[in-house]
């Protein structure tokens, strides 16, 4: 168990973030063992043919299903939407001696963490340089093409949290982090095996990191060096990789079966082409009914470089709930 102790301030600067580099090293979790993962079997069967040649074993064995892994594999995120161009830079600029003090751990905390050890000790600059050339050689054939679809999944869980610490303050938003999480008054309690320890976060709050790919409970960063994390199972991963979520009969009643579709379907931030490729409809036709339901005050969009995402406002949350 891992207690943070927090104070009005820390309250005041725990933040959000999404880190595309965390979700590619526990990704490889389910690489490891796809029936630990069995939400992320569709996404395991695309990869068919797909990672030949890629040399992984080093990468998993880094990732173990229970215990300390290497906090350098995923630094903290450059933004609170992250981007994996700059996760890997800070990867790379990763100093030598936080290398070696990670591993130095992690070989007393597995029983194979020795013989994994053995070469980044003797060499850290060398196996960081190739642990970056590889996790960008799998980010491209693995993550890039579902990542769109990912960070809107992620960022949809940011915004329910976001509100739920607006409108019911620590105790709706830790209360509703998922199993193994918990908010004991001024503290927050996160069940992490193998690991038993108290900190004050002495004003600097917590960085809060969903994860489609952490699917069986809480991890933490805790130690010196870096910013206090917990990472968390984002809501509603089984639906991850559906194609579109079916309307409910009173709200396609209520809307028309086509509009209800589109409601339903912006419970994550998605453009209007995003919407019309999940639905099979015209872009024209999707924009039509978004407009519809932006005018409407059940959707808001803002603008993500080039596109516009659009999302349920709360009023569209709870007509879709009925």
């Amino acid at each position: 168990m891992v207690r943070f102790v927090f104070s009005l301030e820390d309250l005041a600067r725990t933040r959000f973030a999404i880190s595309p580099i965390g979700e590619l090293a526990f990704s490889l979790q389910a690489l490891r063992d796809p029936s630990r993962a069995a939400l992320h079997v569709p996404w395991v069967r695309s990869l068919s043919g797909r990672l030949s040649g890629l040399a992984l074993e080093q990468a998993v064995a880094l990732t173990p299903p229970r215990g300390f892994t290497p906090d350098f594999i995923a630094p903290h995120p450059s933004g609170p939407l992250g981007d994996i161009a700059d996760d890997l830079a800070a990867l790379r600029a990763t100093p030598l001696e936080a290398v070696v003090a990670d591993m130095r751990l992690f070989a007393t905390q597995h029983a194979r963490g020795p013989q994994i050890a053995k070469p980044w000790l003797a060499d850290p600059a060398g196996e960081l340089a190739r642990l970056a050339d590889l996790f960008e050689a799998y980010w491209e054939r693995a993550i890039a093409p579902v990542w769109p679809r990912v960070r809107a999944f992620l960022e949809a869980d940011v915004v329910h949290r976001a509100r739920r610490l607006a409108n019911g303050g620590p105790q709706a938003l830790f209360g509703d982090l998922g199993s193994g999480i918990a908010w004991r008054e001024s503290h927050l309690e996160v069940e992490v095996p193998l690991h038993d320890a108290t900190f004050g976060l002495g004003g600097q709050g917590v960085l809060l990191v969903p994860s489609a790919f952490v699917a069986t409970g809480p991890a933490v960063v805790d130690r010196p060096g870096w910013q206090p994390t917990v990472i968390y199972p984002a809501r509603g991963i089984a639906t991850l990789w559906n194609d579109s979520a079916p309307a409910p009969d009173g709200l396609a009643r209520l809307l028309g079966a086509t509009r209800a579709a589109v409601l339903t379907n912006l419970d994550a931030p998605r453009s209007t082409s995003e919407l019309a490729e999940r639905l099979s409809l015209s872009a024209a036709t999707a924009s039509h009914h978004v407009t519809a339901l932006r005018d409407a005050g059940l959707a808001a969009g803002r603008r993500d470089g080039r596109s516009v995402l659009y999302v349920r406002t709360p009023l569209g949350d709870a007509l879709v709930a009925g």
